[in-house]
């Protein structure tokens, strides 16, 4: 039973999203249309053993990152999800921080492209949600690897094909993007992080970043080597949500192709282990911060 008007509203919040509006199976009597804690923890990233205690009442101090997480994964208005930051004790965001917020809206839309891979990244690069298809296209991504820039730079590991001048081209473009993302959000303590660290990591990041270039990254045309299904040649086009900055980054198939059967084969095996959106803030299950572990008698 909810205690605290945070606990409440998470409670409110949870049983207005269905099981179908996040594309999850109904399958199972329910005694409630809208989610079970489970359902919300696989969406959001955070244990249900946490979600329990915030409703409770029993955990009333969560991370930042957690309230994202919970408010993306609960679809809540910018409206809602600020008063969600408040309710946690936290200041929303700013206009100097890169939004992280994902409108209902764009939910919506991403909804209906469940045979394209899908995935949205806000303008730091960091993944926020992946659907099914774009997770089985290329790989799962943890930690410091849902962030694109880094990822490029400091990970070897790629599904991506490159030659020598088609990556140098894209990091190229990525530092100019992230510098231009810099100049746009001066108060973001993480992209300050991010970019502190990877020119402490990468000389040929610090490089480009000290060349002072500003740009824009626009995707293109991607060859992919997925381990089941062969190499697929695939446009990938990033697409802007209006007035939130986030990037919508999608992979087609000219129809009539084999690249276009075997993602439609993709389709068929390589979702099979992935349901519902995926919330990829994180690297793994968001955990409280030590004082609610002592709150709950951890």
């Amino acid at each position: 039973m909810a205690t605290t008007e945070l606990g409440a509203a998470l409670r409110h919040w949870r049983d207005r999203v269905s099981p179908q509006d996040v594309g999850l199976s109904t399958g199972g009597r329910r005694r409630a249309a809208g989610l079970r804690r489970e359902e919300l923890s696989q969406l959001a990233g955070v244990s249900a053993d946490y979600i329990v205690r915030l409703e409770q009442g029993r955990a009333a101090k969560p991370s930042p990152q957690i309230v994202e997480a919970l408010a993306r994964a609960l679809r809540l208005t910018q409206g809602e999800r600020a008063h969600l930051f408040r309710l946690a004790g936290l200041v929303p965001p700013g206009p100097g921080t890169v939004p992280r917020h994902i409108t209902p809206g764009v939910h919506r839309m991403l909804d209906r492209l469940t045979g394209t891979p899908v995935a949205v990244f806000d303008a730091a690069w960091n993944q926020l949600l992946a659907n099914p298809l774009y997770t089985a296209l290329m790989g799962e991504s943890h930690g410091h690897d849902l962030n694109g820039v880094w990822r490029n730079f400091l990970n070897p590991d790629s599904r991506v094909r490159h030659t020598a001048d088609s990556r140098s081209a894209l990091q190229a473009a990525l530092v100019a993007d992230l510098r231009r993302t810099s100049g746009r959000y001066p108060d973001d303590a993480s992209l300050h992080s991010l970019i502190a660290e990877l020119r402490r990591r990468s000389d040929h990041f610090n490089d480009l970043w000290e060349s002072g270039a500003v740009g824009e990254h626009e995707a293109g045309r991607k060859t992919i080597d997925h381990p089941q299904v062969g190499a697929l040649t695939l446009d990938c086009d990033v697409l802007s949500a209006a007035g939130s900055d986030l990037r919508i980054m999608v992979y087609t198939a000219q129809p009539g192709t084999e690249d276009a059967d075997r993602l439609a084969l993709l389709a068929v095996i390589g979702t099979q282990l992935f349901t519902g959106w995926l919330s990829t803030d994180q690297p793994a299950r968001h955990e409280p911060p030590a004082s609610d572990a002592e709150t709950a008698g951890r």
